[in-house]
Order: C-alpha cells, then structure tokens, then sequence
C-alpha cells in the first residue's frame, strides 16, 4: 500500500466540484486559512493543505470523499485542532476536511440515558447541556473547553476522570460513519450489549481518522454524583509521590481524581496565570489531587480522612483541603492551564506515556536520568491515577523532536524501558505522526501488518490520514 503524492493533486476541476457540494463560503485555498489549518498542538511541526472543505453533513463528506478516492487526493479529517500527536496534521497536502459546522447535539434520551450528537460539539458544551437535565459525561481531558467530541473519539481521549470513571471507549455506543469510498454507515447499535459480528464501533474509536469520518455519534450517560471533596497533598520527593498513587488503591479506595503535579510545572503554570492559591515552597517536590465523588457526603469525608491517613506514611505535608467551589475552581484551573504553560515556557516536545500504577516511580527516575544524559530538562504531570503521566521535555534549539537523532535515541531508550515495564507509549494522545517511529518497540511485524490490512479493507487507495500511525 503506497502513501498517496504530496505533490499537488486538486485542481481547478476539483474545486468546481467541491463548490458545488457545499457552498463556495466553505470553501477555503487563501493563505491566511491553510495556515491556521497547518498546525494543531503538536510541538512545532507544520504542513499546509491545498485546500480547506468545512462540510455539513454526512452525504456532503460522502460526495467529497467519492471524488478524493476516485482520483487519489489526501484526505485529513479535523476537528478542533488540539492534538498533541499530529493527528490532524495534513502533511501530504491535499483536502483538509473541518468538522466545526457539524456542531448540533441532536438528541438527549433522559429515559435511555444516551445522547446523540455530531462531531463538532466542544466537549464542555456537551458535558454541561447533559448536566442540566442531571447526567453526566464523564471523559474530561484538559482542552475540553475548545475540543470537539470527534476528536475525542479519533483518539480515544481521557482525562482526570477517567481513573473511576473510564476513558471515551467506554461512553460511545454506536457511531456514523463515512467510508474513505464515500458509503455512509453506522458501526452498531444504540444498546448496552451487543454480540452481534465484529465491533466496528470500538474499532474506529481511538483509530485517529485513518478508517472513516465520524459524523454522529451515540453516547452512553450516566447520572451526575451530587457531591465531590478535592484535596491537595504536597510531597518533599517526587518518588514517595509517586508511590503513594498505587498505595491508595490497594488500600480499597478509587478516588474520581488522582492526579500527580511535579513542582516545576506548577511554577510555570502558577505565574503564567498568576494563580497563588497554592503555597510554592523549595522543600516541596510534587502535588497530588485527589477527588472523591459520589451521592453521600458522610462516605466521601470518611473516604477522604482514610486517605489522608494512609499518606502519613509516604511523607505527605499538610494536606490543603478545596473548601468551597471557588477553592476548587481555582485548582482546577491551575491543573488544567498545565500544558498550555508549559509549552509556551520553552516544554515543546511532549510525551504521553502510561505504565502499571507501581511503576510510576520507575518511569519517573527513568525520565530524569535520560535528561541527564541526553541533557534535556523535564517536567512530568498527568493522571497517576491510571499510570498515565504526560511529559514535557525542553532542549535549548530544539523545536520539535522530528528532525533530531539524538533525541530520537533518547525517546526509543524512555519507550524501550515503558514496554518493559509493561506499559505502551502512547495513554490518551495517540500515534499520528511523532511516535509512529516508535511503534516497532511495543508492536512486531504480526501486529503491524494486521493494521496495516485493517486498514487496506477500509481505505484500499490509502487517502485518509495516510501516514498515520505507521506508513505502508
């Protein structure tokens, strides 16, 4: 299977064609708009597309994919452009096709507790719509204030929440489609249970916009927990920290949020939103928030006294309890605002790695002892809860990962030590383009080449998110 030409492939002809089937208004080919449409979040890597469609519905997509199939033009689907793996990146030119018009909620099934709804939704507008009507979508990561809910299925996102309550896998029960062919069909059904063939629905999610273009979606929900407590916990070493997550769960307790901050990053973070709601002392290594939620607040108190107790032994300081909703706000803004601060302090280069729980500590010392030798500074945040920590690297010169050796040979060394820890390389953002050279370290040939198959038998001419995930 051949990588479609970079080369240019839509013409005049095309265009005309594309016009036609959406509007002149949502067609795009001037400068300003191929750039804004050459970048999402990943480090600082960019590729402009030829040209920009912004579609409505599904037969519309279907129309542009039958003429992109027929004569061989790339195809990059895109939703709010916050991936952090090159996802959405249209580095072989070609059409970039938007989601953003395809923004309605259609329906909320309060009997059924499902809601369906298009690609283009942003991820909080969709959370607190249901949360009026008391139900709640739980999958929450960090940009779901300007995120789309396509995109979260395209990468299968997660989350804080995600450490009780699941990742997006496990909300979506069935999903349109449109095939790289142009055929628009539905993966499943609208049930809890379905044995019925292969699962089609799960397949596609988490398949980064290789396989087809999902233009509705079906959403399992659930209702809203009436109360939550939030603490904060300082540790002296990022190591006890660190133990302390796998502690807490052996110890019978699943908090709704464990989530781990090295201290440099809430440096960074504190003064880009100039937020002191958090005491920064020197003798202070890494914070945990922890959250507990549920309908009875006499259970959470006691959940959360039983937890404060049982850090005493990793060396916990004074635990910093989140009083009021303004309290809490107020951390989660800090938490949330993480990545943004960071990347912009110089941290380009992020990893997403996730290992057993136990592990954490390994992975942790692993990363600051490759920083050593590969002489990069770090810093390591994420959700703990489910062994899930995100990375952040700086290297003074060092834009991007893609177009340095070194740094390739110490990423494979940080990836060869997760996959022997029994952990993967990539929890919630995905292969795209900047770790698909490591999939050869979690992956052989046998595994490799049934994706690659699966892909074929969707994609036969390779035009959809070609170059993702792996090549050939």
């Amino acid at each position: 299977m051949e990588l479609v030409s970079s080369k240019s492939v839509v013409d005049a002809t095309h265009v005309a064609q594309f016009k036609n089937i959406i509007g002149e208004q949502y067609v795009f080919a001037d400068e300003e708009s191929l750039n804004h449409y050459a970048h999402d979040e990943t480090e600082n890597l960019h590729y402009l597309p030829e040209i920009v469609l912004k579609p409505r519905t599904a037969e519309q997509i279907s129309a542009i994919m039958k003429i992109c199939n027929r004569d061989r033009i790339p195809v990059t689907p895109r939703g709010a452009g916050t991936g952090l793996s090159g996802g959405a990146l249209p580095q072989l030119g070609g059409v970039l096709i938007s989601t953003e018009r395809m923004n309605e909620i259609i329906e909320i099934d309060e009997k059924n507790l499902q809601v369906i709804t298009e690609p283009g939704v942003i991820t909080e507008v969709l959370q607190d719509t249901v949360k009026e009507k008391g139900l709640f979508y739980p999958p929450d990561p960090a940009s779901r204030g300007s995120c789309f809910i396509g995109g979260n299925i395209s990468e299968n996102s997660g989350g804080p929440k995600a450490v009780k309550y699941g990742v997006v896998k496990d909300y979506v029960l069935n999903l349109e489609i449109v095939l790289p062919t142009g055929e628009i069909i539905w993966t499943g059904a609208n049930v809890l249970k379905n044995s019925t063939g292969y699962n089609l629905t799960q397949l596609i999610v988490g398949s980064e916009g290789t396989l087809a273009i999902v233009t509705k979606i079906v959403l399992k929900l659930i209702p809203f927990p009436k109360y939550d407590l939030l603490m904060l916990v300082p540790f002296t070493s990022l190591e006890k920290a660190s133990e302390a997550v796998s502690a807490i769960f052996r110890a019978g307790y699943t908090p709704s949020v464990l989530e781990l901050i090295e201290i440099d990053a809430l440096k960074v973070t504190s003064r880009f939103i100039e937020n002191s709601v958090i005491p920064i002392t020197d003798d202070i290594a890494a914070h945990l928030i922890i959250e507990v939620d549920g309908n009875h607040m006499d259970t959470l108190m006691q959940e959360m006294e039983a937890i404060s107790e049982l850090l005493n032994a990793y060396d916990a300081k004074e635990i910093f309890f989140a009083d009021d909703a303004q309290q809490k706000a107020e951390l989660w803004k800090l938490r949330k605002r993480v990545a943004e601060a960071v990347k912009i302090a110089g941290y380009a280069i992020e990893e997403d790695a996730v290992v057993p729980r136990a592990e954490l500590p390994a992975l942790i010392k692993a990363v600051k002892d490759l920083g050593k030798q590969y002489e990069f500074e770090s810093v390591c945040y994420g959700h703990a809860g489910d062994g899930n920590l995100h990375i952040r690297i700086k290297k003074d010169g060092l834009a991007n990962s893609q177009d340095d050796p070194q740094m390739k040979e110490g990423l494979r060394k940080l990836f060869t030590l997760i996959h022997s820890l029994k952990g993967t390389i990539s929890g919630e953002h995905g292969i795209g383009l900047v770790q698909k050279d490591f999939m050869d370290i979690v992956f052989d040939d046998v595994h490799l080449n049934l994706m690659r198959q699966i892909k074929k038998v969707f994609d036969p001419n390779n035009i959809l998110n070609a170059g993702k995930i792996f090549d050939n």
